[in-house]
């Protein structure tokens, strides 16, 4: 009975494992956008489908273990199990496929003109990220998006080095990102609550660390983050931002990112303008705060396998704490 008792309590937990695989900010199946909402519909239709051809298969196995070879009319027993094994199943999946089909022209359509457009950008190993900006140049993040509630929006990907994947999964289908072409998505957000987005194609070294975060928002919300966004920078605030800054500025940081406001115009790496108020760090793999930053700039080679920016060792401890106490107040 023990043995019994500790193997029901192994199928619990690992059905309990399943289920929770279910929900979550990560979820196709804990749908938050329209597109989402029809791949998971689609998933459950299929799901009862396979469970009733299984049933139906499971059954014919049943009848035919007990079945007497002595007692049984072979005609019938032949259109039994014709008409259940190959019959019914041929049905069932021309409906399911039926189905299927349907969704596509939604799933594949164009937005209407005037719809949000956001260009994204998948590099080795991080997004690009970037809002139209009506007074003048683009928006840029990266490894964030924010999107208005209720509205569609249209994602314009490319990548530039290897083929990418876009993927949002409480929101929508996923779409590759080629080098040397161009690849739409539209999503239409039904829920507002935080999400989590990754790269669904394998893509070097550090593939598994190329995600980021959607934030969804009310309209009202995402005009008022839009316009916070266009700012430049945040001037330093004390004597030990103010020196993060010059050594930002003396280290050649600015040679590969930008921040609006200053000298740094680069455009290798992400935009820092508003680094301080992002969610994470190295495409949401850690928490965004000082410690974290700090630990960034100094060991970012053994944090994230294969990245290319540099590490500056040369740098006394109180300059990383500069450089870090500067970016984070950059918000």
């Amino acid at each position: 009975m023990p043995a019994a008792s500790d193997a029901v309590k192994a199928k619990l937990i690992c059905a309990g494992i399943l289920i929770s695989g279910c929900s979550g900010s990560q979820s196709a199946l804990s749908p938050a956008g329209a597109g989402a909402e029809q791949i998971a519909s689609l998933f459950w239709w299929m799901a009862g489908g396979a469970t009733i051809i299984w049933v139906i298969m499971i059954a014919l196995s049943i009848y035919t273990l007990h079945l007497n070879p002595d007692a049984h009319h072979r005609q019938k027993s032949a259109l039994f199990i014709i008409g259940g094994g190959a019959i019914a199943p041929t049905i069932i999946l021309t409906i399911l496929l039926i189905y299927g089909l349907n969704l596509l022209p939604a799933l594949l359509a164009r937005p209407p003109a005037g719809t949000l457009q956001i260009e994204v950008q998948g590099y080795q190993w991080w997004w690009r990220v970037r809002y139209p900006n009506q007074s003048g140049e683009p928006i840029e993040l990266a490894n964030e998006i924010r999107l208005p509630r209720g509205e569609p929006v249209e994602f314009i990907l490319s990548s530039k080095d290897v083929v990418h994947s876009f993927w949002i999964p409480s929101l929508g289908g996923k779409v590759d990102m080629i080098p040397g072409r161009t690849t739409h998505l539209t999503l239409h957000p039904t829920k507002t609550g935080r999400f989590r987005g990754a790269c669904a194609e394998y893509c070097g070294a550090s593939h598994a660390y190329m995600n980021f975060t959607v934030d969804v928002v009310e309209k009202a919300e995402y005009d008022e983050w839009l316009a916070q966004q266009s700012a430049d920078r945040l001037a330093p605030r004390n004597e030990a931002a103010e020196r993060g800054e010059e050594l930002f500025l003396q280290t050649g940081c600015g040679a590969c990112h930008t921040i609006r406001g200053t000298e740094a115009d680069g455009t290798i790496g992400p935009d820092l303008t508003h680094i301080g108020s992002r969610n994470s760090l190295g495409a949401d793999m850690f928490v965004n705060n000082r410690e974290n930053l700090q630990n960034w700039i100094a060991h970012v080679s053994a944090l994230k396998p294969g990245v290319k920016m540099p590490e500056f060792r040369a740098l006394s401890d109180d300059e990383y704490q500069s450089l870090s106490k500067y970016l984070e107040q950059l918000k």
